[in-house]
């Protein structure tokens, strides 16, 4: 009972050396090759833009639009919550929920190019705690503000 195997070993190390990988290794270097900057949003712009971008998984999303949108998703949910609670079923929550999985998933992709990374990384917040905490780091990090070359081409038209 007291000895540590081969097992628990196996699971430490999935469970924090698997994530330490994708979270130690430095972004690409050189210009970012998901596209332009985006521009700062504000609430409306930013709810705007989630829902205008439902299904995009291509280009980048502002810390203030992936922000902006989280606090409506938790304003949302909280009264999606409330009118189940009224209601006596969960048939609404369920309904939202199913809603905005996808541009959920979209946004968070496009916040994740906006640092140069991938967008699959958002898988790792399966790897709790580790993951977790990792992908929430790159939510708040500052936008790579490397030139792309778009920008460069537009510069010498």
């Amino acid at each position: 009972m007291g000895s540590f195997s081969i097992w628990h070993w196996l699971i430490v190390l999935v469970l924090i050396g698997l994530p330490l990988l994708f979270v130690l290794r430095a972004p690409p270097a050189g210009s970012n090759r998901f596209g332009d900057i985006p521009p700062p949003m504000n609430f409306t712009e930013a709810i705007s833009s989630f829902f205008k971008n439902y299904a995009t998984f291509s280009g980048r999303a502002s810390r203030s639009e992936f922000w902006f949108s989280y606090l409506f998703l938790v304003i949302v949910g909280i009264v999606v919550s409330i009118v189940d609670i009224v209601v006596n079923n969960e048939i609404v929550s369920s309904v939202w929920n199913l809603a905005v999985l996808l541009p959920t998933l979209a946004m968070s992709s496009r916040r994740l190019h906006d640092i140069n990374r991938s967008g699959w990384l958002q898988l790792l917040v399966a790897l709790f705690p580790i993951g977790t905490i990792a992908v929430i780091v790159w939510y708040c990090k500052k936008s790579d503000e490397t030139v792309t070359m778009s920008e460069i081409e537009r510069v010498f038209k």
